[in-house]
């Protein structure tokens, strides 16, 4: 499946006249305020779930997936509450983006299971996906279309009404300094890959999802862009969103997120908030304790002899 026809399936599964959260369509407020950081904050209507006892919002129990002979995932289980954000980490290969396809509805697991705001994804897979946004490495849109057909295309699968979606676009292309002209004169296939970006995360969050999951959203974001997301992502958690950050920018992840969870080869290795984490295996940095996990430092090591190769 390519990436795009992986977006149309994860999206067109929704159905249209069905608006997210089972009620009526959540409001979205914009504050231009700055900071002294020069930031802007995004505020969104608070998740409808009870946060005083942060119940699990996304569970995974026992999940593994094979694909032939090949293990990608193996037996992996966690929980994660309301309001928190956790960085998913893992090198290449690990079975971070076939976990988060499994968490996600795109692919059925081998075997365990899994939940997304108290709905199991292989036997409540629509309502599931009504409660889930999703930003894809792959930051995949449909290039004959203008922003804002895209735009619009996503918010009518998700069954929000034409005036509310254009109230709500608006808002986010004001947050991402965009222009409506670039939305509407320009066709995505012309767009620079951090536009892109701009675009394809706006549409995970136009429906305001209470759980959303981001793999590797800064690719393709320039400086300004990736401060306002690290704050958006953080004003999410405050506002109640359960929040999966896949990144391979650790110093990023270890700033941002509450806790963060370490897989290689498809099982768990570390499960916990990062400053503890790295207190406990005193390896002075988050990305210091992720090499020392994962075999990095001998990458390291390689990557020394290799340049010594290079001497006159």
């Amino acid at each position: 499946m390519d990436s795009n026809a992986g977006m149309c399936y994860f999206l067109s599964r929704h159905g249209c006249g069905r608006q997210a959260n089972g009620g009526g369509v959540p409001q979205l407020a914009i504050s231009s305020d700055r900071s002294s950081e020069n930031t802007k904050n995004l505020i969104f209507m608070a998740n409808p779930f009870n946060l005083r006892h942060k119940p699990p919002m996304i569970v995974a129990a026992q999940l593994t997936k094979r694909f032939g002979t090949q293990t990608a995932v193996d037996g992996l289980s966690f929980e994660i509450p309301a309001g928190q954000i956790v960085g998913f980490l893992g090198p290449n290969g690990a079975g971070k983006s076939t976990t988060l396809k499994m968490l996600t509805g795109m692919i059925t697991p081998t075997s365990g299971t899994a939940q997304v705001a108290g709905f199991d994804l292989q036997s409540n897979t629509l309502e599931a996906k009504r409660h889930i946004g999703f930003v894809p490495e792959s930051g995949a849109v449909f290039d004959s279309l203008t922003g804002l057909e895209y735009l619009e295309m996503v918010a009518a699968l998700y069954g929000i009404p034409t005036h509310h979606a254009r109230d709500r676009i608006k808002q986010f292309i004001t947050f991402f300094d965009l222009s409506f002209e670039t939305l509407t004169d320009k066709l995505l296939g012309a767009y620079s890959k951090g536009m892109k970006r701009k675009v394809v995360i706006t549409s995970a969050l136009l429906h305001n999802p209470p759980v959303v999951f981001f793999d590797e959203p800064l690719d393709g974001l320039d400086a300004n862009a990736a401060v306002g997301f690290k704050a958006l992502i953080q004003t999410l958690a405050r506002e109640g969103k359960t929040i999966v950050y896949s990144s391979h920018i650790l110093d990023v992840v270890e700033r941002v997120c509450h806790r963060v969870i370490i897989i290689d080869k498809g099982k768990l290795l570390l499960d916990g908030k990062p400053d503890e984490l790295v207190a406990t295996h005193q390896s002075g940095t988050l990305e210091k304790l992720f090499t020392q996990l994962t075999g990095g430092a001998e990458l390291e090591r390689r990557a020394e002899d290799f340049a010594k190769t290079f001497r006159p």
